[in-house]
């Protein structure tokens, strides 16, 4: 699978009192690109219909170098699948063109049901990864 690249802005807000991003706004960052990822509208209906949510079950992140407001940055983002129950997310934070991440993540979800029991990956996510050519 080729990495799905998400772009990002770096807002003022992004920032702390220094200049650089904020290291708790990388993981929204990377939560954005991994829901464009899968589809918005597809997971909204997932949850309204069938009542299936994802949470993340383990995460951890390098950080190599901080971003600055008004960088404009892509989240590359590569899924492979660990179990019926559980997908891992390679994720990286890249200025366009640059070889070298700034921030590397691995977030591990998986999916509950509205009573946060774990339940296997849905269909509907299992297709749209393969149709983005991962194999599940």
């Amino acid at each position: 699978m080729a990495a799905h690249v998400h772009p990002v802005q770096i807002y003022y807000e992004d920032t702390d009192f220094s200049g650089i991003v904020y290291h708790p706004n990388y993981l929204k960052y990377f939560e954005r690109a991994r829901e464009h990822l899968l589809g918005v509208d597809e997971l909204v209906r997932l949850y309204r219909d069938d009542g299936i949510g994802f949470v993340v079950h383990r995460c951890s992140m390098h950080f190599r170098e901080g971003a600055r407001h008004g960088d404009r940055l892509e989240i590359h983002t590569e899924v492979r699948p660990e179990s019926e129950y559980r997908l891992i997310f390679d994720q990286r934070v890249m200025r366009p063109g640059s070889p070298t991440p700034l921030v590397v993540g691995e977030v591990q979800l998986v999916c509950v049901n509205q009573d946060t029991r774990l339940v296997p990956l849905p269909k509907m996510v299992l297709d749209r990864l393969r149709a983005a050519g991962v194999s599940v």
